[in-house]
């Protein structure tokens, strides 16, 4: 019973820090809670996570895309790191609504601009996303956040906190999946180094 209780106490103390960190990243200010704080709190803990995860892959590893399996069209690792970043600019754009930057939309399906290819160039257009999206989740408010846009850019999304939290799952939807390339190219995902087995009977 004790060891089993040290194994929770460890394992609730460091998924704590894991949520800790990114939300002191966010650098959100005191005071009750807004619209804003709380969108950026949910963005700079997907951002912490999804950054970190780029980075931990080689860049000699950025153009692996899994074959064991039905995996046939799938994205590489780079296209699925590019595909968040341009979807973060399209969405946040849409809640500042403004033009998103240019070859956000070079092709449809939303993988950014080709001129961006190297794994530092890559990781620095995701960053660059992320810190438009800050930017977007300061502007929300309690008057504007469902307020029907004028111009979706996307037509089953109408207001700007639509596409605030859409922004976070979609990015978390893409972040399983690279955390799966990770791993089958023998990488433990930064977010699960030094945590406690979720699984102790398998013995890995």
């Amino acid at each position: 019973m004790r060891t089993a209780a040290r194994f929770l106490a460890a394992a609730v103390a460091t998924f704590v820090i894991c949520l800790a960190a990114p939300a002191q990243q966010s650098k959100q200010p005191s005071g009750p809670p807004t619209f804003s704080s709380e969108m950026n709190t949910q963005l700079g803990i997907v951002e912490h996570e999804f950054v970190a995860a780029a980075e931990a892959m080689p860049e000699d590893k950025y153009n692996f895309a899994p074959t064991a399996g039905n995996y046939k069209g799938v994205r590489t690792f780079a296209q699925e790191v590019k595909h968040v970043a341009t979807v973060n600019f399209a969405f946040f754009s849409a809640i500042l609504e403004q033009a998103p930057p240019p070859g956000v939309s070079a092709n449809e399906q939303l993988n950014g601009p080709d001129n961006i290819a190297t794994k530092d160039q890559i990781v620095q257009y995701l960053k660059d996303s992320f810190a438009f999206g800050h930017k977007a989740m300061s502007s929300l408010t309690a008057d504007n956040a469902v307020a029907a846009l004028a111009k979706p850019p996307f037509s089953f999304i109408k207001t700007r906190l639509g596409y605030a939290s859409f922004a976070c799952t979609h990015a978390f939807d893409h972040y399983g999946q690279i955390v799966e390339y990770l791993r089958m190219n023998g990488i433990v995902p930064p977010a699960s180094q030094g945590r406690p087995p979720a699984n102790p009977s398998s013995g890995k």
